[in-house]
This record gives C-alpha cells, structure tokens and sequence, in this order.
C-alpha cells in the first residue's frame, strides 16, 4: 500500500461523516509573532517535509465508533492494527468488531479502504498551496500553545479535499486542528458534513489524535463516526 507524501489528513478517508466542534482557548497563553500568510505557508511544509523524511514507521491501535441516529440507533465497534512504513505504506488488521453488521462494512471498512486510496495519490490531497487557497484569519491559543487560525478554501472538487480553517501551531508550524467540510457532497443522501480532526505532539512529531465527524441523512437521522488513533509506537529510522 502507498506512503503519504504530504500533509494530507488522516481522517480524510471520513469526509463521508463529518462533526465540527471549538477548543476552549487558554487566555494566558502569549499570542503568536505576527508573520505574513506566505512565510507561514512556507514554514508549514517545511515541517510537514522534515516530519516526512524523519518518520520512517510507526503504529498504533485505532478505535473506530459509528453511530446511527435516526428512528432507531444502531451502532458498531472495531478495533484495528494500524502499521504505517515509509517503504510499503499504510496497512490495517481488524483485532475485533462489534455492533451491526453493515455499519461494520459500509462505513468503517469503507473508511479504511478511503485512507489507503487517498494516501495513494496524496499530492492531489495534500494541503498546499496547490490544492488550497489559503486566507489569514487571526490566532488564538490552542491547548495552551499560540496557533495561527487560516481559512482553506479547495481550488478542485476532489473528494479528498475540503473546506473550513485549520490550525496552525506557531512554534512548530505543524496542523494541530481542523474543521471543515468536503469540498464534494459524497452522496446524494447527505444534506450536510462537518468533520474535527485533532493532532497531538508524540515526542518530535505531531500525529492524529482523534477525528469526530457528522453526517445529516436526507431520509432522515444523524450518523456519527469517531476515530481514536491510539498511543503511538515510533521507530523513526526503521
């Protein structure tokens, strides 16, 4: 399976349910160095590149959740091995599931298989310049570190593209949140999507933390999926 080569989001395999939701700010934390929009930019994919290069092979176990809500709720459970090596890529091995069956298949197998699809063509994904138009939109503190707030609007309509702001840590440069919506509605059958991705610093490197999405069902009800992604095993040279 491919390797990411970008910074292209983990949960980008979720756009099918999406959830939105604001961390508190911290009002002593120091605000950032006003910097211009370019040289943020610039310094982001600096970090994304020496992250990339560095991180040669971690793994975690990953808790997949989906909840329907609707005339009645229906949910599923799966916990999953994932390996990522910079030479083979990504791979996932069900350690157990539970709850519905075709939650199982429909959403979370499916949420698998659109991680490892995207990871194979992660520059028509990866969140640059390329694929986004990017616009300042102030900073405030994050988990009690200064972040810089930029709104990102998709320059295609890719599926694996998106639409809201992200945060941006200003000491590492590296995305430590986003909300947003697809660039795409992925079915006909949602109204709306709304998706948070978090990320947490493992040591030297930051890593997804949890994904919390939202889809509005046309028919009717609200499904819900959530990803934990674990504690992280690194070996960054292996």
């Amino acid at each position: 399976m491919s390797s990411p080569r970008g910074r292209s989001v983990p949960g980008c395999a979720v756009l099918f349910f999406v959830g939105a939701a604001l961390w508190p700010a911290h009002a002593n934390t120091p605000s950032p160095a006003s910097l211009p929009l370019a040289q943020i930019l610039t310094s982001m994919e600096h970090h994304n590149q020496i992250q990339r290069e560095a991180l040669k092979h971690y793994r975690a176990v990953r808790q997949y959740d989906v909840e329907y809500r609707g005339i009645t709720t229906i949910a599923a459970r799966m916990l999953v091995e994932f390996d990522y090596d910079a030479a083979s890529g990504k791979s996932f091995r069900i350690v157990s599931q539970s709850g519905s069956g075709i939650l199982s298949e429909k959403i979370l197998k499916r949420a698998m298989d659109s991680e490892i699809e995207a990871s194979k063509d992660n520059g028509a994904s990866a969140l640059t310049p390329a694929n986004y138009r990017f616009q300042f939109e102030g900073s405030e503190s994050l988990n009690g570190r200064p972040a810089y707030i930029l709104g990102v609007e998709p320059l295609t309509g890719s599926k694996f593209l998106y639409r809201g702001k992200i945060w941006v840590d200003a000491t590492d440069f590296a995305v430590a949140k986003i909300e947003a919506a697809p660039a795409k509605n992925p079915s006909f059958l949602i109204s709306r999507t709304l998706i948070r991705w978090t990320y947490a610093k493992t040591g030297n490197y930051w890593m997804p933390q949890q994904s919390h999405s939202e889809s509005k069902v046309r028919i009717g009800g609200t499904a819900v999926l959530t990803i934990d992604y674990g504690a992280y095993q690194i070996n960054p040279g292996a």
